[in-house]
């Protein structure tokens, strides 16, 4: 006999529920006394309005400011403002030649200037580079507290740009011991840093610090970049994906330079760091024996299709030292405004009030289990969506606002499938505590089928899409997890101790869960000791001993009076007639020998075997 499955009490479901409310809730509370969190979520451009700029790149050529190194831009300044903790940013081009950037609210004079500066492509030597995070060294300390580390270097002059000692200063390593790569207000990029100088940055992932040399080559000397399947000695075509570089006549001249110097340098120092706008993108080390004297290199490493594909356009950009003249900076309204915002939110309250009703013509009680589903769906989401508003800068557009709009109808699916599920239960027989457990294995397979497709076509649809369109199906993949949230730890468990009350477990009329009104077939049933019931036949899940007559209408044959000179024959007849005239043919005639049992006794033989009848016709004969 396999072991009883465990089960969790509903109470304790519901416990683990309001745990989690009360975990989000209490986090923003914390926030708005500790941090800058506040109890409504922020809006983005639509609604609130911001900032806009329009930004015009200007290059050393201006003929060979093209589509491509427009669209590069973009990238970068988009990399700069998603790294400063701004969402929800619009930045496209505007008539293939300017930049416009919109940022909602009113952005910090900090994330202004990382849109304002110009992106640069160097190439330094490597000093130096470790871990992410920040180390805690005695050179990072000072030698006196009263005193900031010195920034004269130790030597009279370097020996070359790859010279450490020379470079690396007190200040230098100071700073680097300090940064910690993992904070994303590091990785916005923008450092602007004196060509001669170290330079201490991040790559882009914030996985590596770097102390750089002073810069060697510049970005606009690089002729041409490419991706492509890596080409070995013999001719052969690899599966191995490399970028190749072509430079100019001075950056060839320049960087046959470097690779002879760097040929006699261990590691990391035999290595270059190619930066963009303020982040090493990649830091190859040089083959021994290799000296690039005709300008033509070629990158290789762990590089998949797309990562070699950027790092050329990456590399391309970098040809054009673009810098941003910005054409106006001006504060915009919202495009929207308060008024439609105001008339989408009463778009979803009419949605919700229109599923309340039905729910509650529908399944009467029942249905508001149903309205406080969504009640603690509405609550939750609220809650949700302002912690992210707080923590990771999410910001509600009017997309968004009908992603939630859409939510209720989801959530109300679940709801409709779950109690459709229960009522067929309960048309087949069963009783409510039985229907609830078996149409709750059947209706969570289909709960979860849904839903997933819903989160599926959301996740498809948010990275596919591009601009406000990314609100609608965040919000939508938000609210489809978190309806199966309130499905499992809510509505399951609140049906699980309704099904117990008398009022629904009896089915009343108003309950939503009445067999009769239902449909569920009545039957008639011998049930022992002279009784029929009949009504809902018995839960095939109920005990053998114990008949499941709820709700049953039971009637018991018994005997007529009997007039003087009746005899035994002449009160059987009786009974039956009786009997079939009370049940009007419901129950099927009880066998007379077991009808005359419910009468008078008196059918014991005397002891030659003759019964009183026949005794008292015998003695009329005497």
């Amino acid at each position: 006999m396999a072991p009883p499955t465990r089960r969790r009490h509903p109470a304790r479901i519901l416990l683990t529920l309001a745990v989690i409310t009360v975990a989000v809730f209490g986090a923003i509370f914390a926030g708005t006394k500790l941090s800058d969190a506040t109890w409504t979520p922020k809006l983005a451009l639509d609604l609130e309005g911001g900032t806009q700029l329009i930004l015009a790149p200007v290059a050393q050529d201006e003929s060979r400011v093209t589509s491509e190194t427009i669209a590069q831009a973009i990238e970068v300044i988009r990399q700069r403002v998603d790294s400063s903790g701004v969402a929800e940013a619009e930045i496209s081009s505007q008539g293939g030649s300017n930049i416009v950037v919109a940022l909602p609210g009113r952005p910090s004079e900090e994330t202004l200037d990382l849109v304002r500066t110009s992106a640069q492509m160097e190439f330094r030597p490597v000093l130096t580079y470790g871990a992410a995070t920040p180390t805690a060294t005695p050179s990072a300390s000072p030698t006196d507290g009263a005193t900031e580390p010195s920034d004269q270097p130790t030597k009279a002059a370097p020996d070359s740009a790859s010279d450490a000692e020379y470079y690396i200063t007190p200040a230098v390593q100071a700073e680097y011991d300090a940064l910690d790569c993992t904070d994303p207000a590091n990785l916005t990029g923008g450092k602007q840093v004196a060509a001669d100088a170290a330079m201490v940055t991040c790559d882009p992932d914030g996985t590596v610090k770097y102390i750089l040399g002073p810069v060697e080559v510049e970005g606009s000397h690089i002729a041409n970049a490419s991706s492509g399947l890596q080409v070995s000695q013999s001719g052969a075509v690899t599966n191995n994906w490399a970028v190749n570089l072509e430079f100019d006549r001075t950056g060839t001249r320049q960087f046959a330079d470097v690779t002879e110097r760097l040929q006699g340098l261990s590691s990391p120092q035999n290595q270059f760091a190619i930066v963009l706008d303020g982040l090493v993108i990649s830091a190859p080390s040089l083959d021994p024996g290799v000296i690039i004297s005709d300008g033509k290199a070629e990158i290789s490493g762990s590089f998949t299709r797309d990562s070699a594909t950027a790092l050329a356009n990456q590399l391309k950009f970098g040809a054009l030292p673009l810098s941003f003249e910005v054409q106006s900076e001006e504060q915009i309204s919202a495009t929207l405004g308060s008024e439609q915002l105001e008339k989408g939110l009463i778009a979803g309250l009419i949605g919700l009030i229109l599923v309340v009703i039905y729910s509650l013509f529908q399944y009467r009680a029942l249905g508001l289990v149903t309205v406080a589903s969504l009640v603690i769906a509405a609550v939750l989401t609220y809650g949700v969506i302002t912690l992210l508003s707080w923590t990771q800068g999410y910001r509600l557009s009017l997309p968004g606002v009908a992603g939630l709009i859409v939510a209720i109808g989801i959530t109300a699916d679940s709801f409709i499938v779950y109690f459709e599920r229960i009522r067929d239960e309960l048309r087949e027989g069963r009783t409510l505590v039985a229907a609830v457990d078996r149409a709750w294995e059947r209706a969570r397979r289909t709960i979860l089928a849904s839903d997933a497709v819903n989160f599926l076509a959301a996740v498809v649809l948010y990275f596919l899409a591009v601009g406000s369109v990314r609100g609608f199906a965040f919000t939508l993949g938000l609210t489809t997890l978190l309806d199966l949230l309130i499905v499992f730890t809510f509505t399951h468990p609140v049906m699980k101790l309704i099904a117990k009350t008398r009022f629904f477990g009896s089915g009343h009329p108003l309950s939503g869960l009445d067999p009769r009104r239902l449909g569920a077939p009545e039957s008639t049933r011998y049930v022992g000791r002279g009784r029929v019931a009949t009504g809902r036949r018995a839960d095939a899940d109920a005990p053998a001993e114990e008949p499941a007559d709820l709700g049953a209408r039971t009637s018991t044959l018994v005997a007529a009076p009997v007039g003087a000179g009746g005899t035994i024959a002449e009160r059987r007849a009786a009974a039956r007639a009786a009997q079939a005239e009370a049940e009007a043919g419901t129950a099927a005639p009880a066998d007379a020998d077991d009808a005359g049992t419910t009468g008078t006794t008196d059918t014991d033989e005397a002891p030659d075997g003759s019964t009183p009848a026949a005794r008292r016709t015998e003695g009329s004969e005497s």
